[in-house]
């Protein structure tokens, strides 16, 4: 297996105008999977062709633990939680991890949030992607002269 990393893509570039900054996200999202974790379990599917959604697993985050932020492109998931008085407690077993998170996602040109809803302890994000008419595929009329 060739690891992408290793890849010389200076004929994608020679080919290509203003698609350096994609593969350069490209790279960094490589970079960064390893550095990430598996923490918290999460989902990503489409509902249909140009509607997506991510289930982020939030089971003992309260309201106001978890935030989403969306800048440049990046979407960002970050559950922090918040100190409780559990001195009267004491854990036979604690399975249920607590630990605070950061998780992002990558999002293409084009792609929106639409909302955000937790449910059964699972946060879904619903995205869109919404293209602009100008940058839908149109057909040009050849005018012919003689």
């Amino acid at each position: 297996m060739t690891k992408i990393t290793s890849l010389d893509l200076t004929p994608f570039y020679r080919n290509t105008i203003g698609m350096d900054r994609i593969f350069d996200r490209v790279m960094d999202q490589v970079d960064s999977v390893g550095t990430t974790g598996n923490y918290p379990p999460y989902n990503i599917f489409r509902v249909g062709e140009d509607e997506y959604k991510i289930q982020v697993a939030v089971a003992g985050f309260d309201e106001g633990e978890v935030e989403i932020e969306y800048r440049e492109g990046r979407l960002t998931i970050t559950g922090q939680q918040q100190p409780k008085d559990n001195t009267d407690i004491e854990y036979m077993h604690h399975g249920i991890s607590s630990r605070d998170f950061t998780r992002s996602f990558t999002l293409a040109e084009y792609v929106e949030v639409n909302d955000a809803v937790v449910e059964n302890g699972i946060l879904t994000v619903s995205l869109e992607r919404i293209v602009p008419e100008t940058m839908k595929p149109k057909a040009i009329s050849i005018i012919h002269k003689k």
